[in-house]
């Protein structure tokens, strides 16, 4: 009796073009990310104790 492969139900193959999707995902986080700090970067510094004790 011979054995032949026989693929996995429960866990999906990865789809074909996966890598780019991801370097897409990071581009557009290190976007937000660059946006984010650059919006800091230009905002007032809060007092210590938050905006309640100023």
């Amino acid at each position: 009796m011979s054995q032949q492969a026989v693929p996995r139900q429960g866990a999906p193959a990865q789809p074909k073009g996966a890598a780019p999707s991801v370097g897409e995902l990071m581009a557009a986080l290190n976007a937000d990310l660059s946006r984010l700090g650059a919006d800091l970067s230009g905002a007032q510094p809060m007092p210590v104790g938050g905006p309640d004790r100023a």
